[in-house]
């Protein structure tokens, strides 16, 4: 398979949609429009606000220029209100360390659970359900200390914390487990990392989406993975999806193993 450059990266996630944040490694450059987005139904979750456009904001430091994009939106507190319970989803999935470019980088995690908490909110829950070990993942990838050092709180997913609801305009999927902590949060935030995906060529916001699913997902693999995704994707809508390119994962994905398939 031919190897991803930062460039198929920036325009593939340019292309993704709404309410997306990429991060990459110098200055903003932003065109958001804020709609109001009707309140939630049928047990699905959609965004209390919704903005059309992507901002990139670079630099050599992930917290400063994770800052620097918030800021450039409006602030956090366009998204999260005071008292608010806010879900911050990165991809934990496989075990690496945040130099192996495979999960989601822990400064970039732990500055948005810093915004959250300037912001008022409550209670702030980081978490995945993961592919490998969730103790290994948590803990190798970082994100575990730096997200409860910020003041989240990390919960380790099981079984019972998803519920089967019913999606409507599902092509594939017509009905699935999700988690119920996204479901019932004032805010979700979508954290993924921009990387190589052996099945679906790259994984992006859409793709770590996975991670919100219960059951058995690897019976997703076995036909229609897109549409099964994009499926999804119609019932479990983030307010705000925060890209993290900072480092990239341009071969081998999603678990990697060598630093030669790595740009920063």
């Amino acid at each position: 398979m031919n190897r991803l450059t930062r460039r198929d990266f920036i325009r593939i996630a340019g292309a993704a949609g709404a309410g997306l944040v990429a991060l990459g490694p110098s200055g903003c450059k932003q065109g958001f429009s804020r709609t109001l987005a009707r309140e939630s139904a049928l047990g699905l979750r959609d965004p209390k606000v919704a903005l059309n456009g992507v901002l990139v904001s670079r630099g050599a430091d992930p917290a400063k220029i994770t800052r620097a994009a918030i800021e450039a939106v409006g602030g956090m507190g366009k998204f999260v209100k005071k008292g608010a319970t806010v879900v911050i989803k990165p991809n934990i999935a496989f075990t690496g360390k945040p130099e192996n470019a495979v999960t989601t980088n822990p400064d970039v995690v732990a500055e948005l659970v810093r915004l959250c908490r300037g912001a008022s909110a409550s209670k702030v829950l980081v978490f995945d359900r993961t592919c490998n070990d969730a103790r290994r993942t948590y803990k190798q990838s970082g994100i575990e200390a730096a997200a409860a050092k910020a003041g989240a709180q990390v919960k380790y997913v099981t079984d019972n914390d998803f519920v089967e609801i019913k999606i409507p305009k599902g092509k594939v999927l017509k009905s699935w487990w999700l988690n119920k902590d996204i479901l019932a949060a004032d805010t979700f935030i979508n954290v993924p990392i921009a990387k190589h995906h052996g099945s679906t060529g790259l994984t992006l916001g859409m793709k770590n989406l996975m991670g919100c699913a219960g059951g058995e997902r690897g019976s997703w693999h076995v036909g229609h993975l897109d549409q099964r995704i994009a499926d999804v994707t119609t019932a479990l809508k983030p307010d705000l999806v925060v890209l993290d390119a900072f480092r990239i994962l341009k071969d081998h994905g999603p678990t990697g193993g060598s630093l030669d398939d790595v740009q920063q």
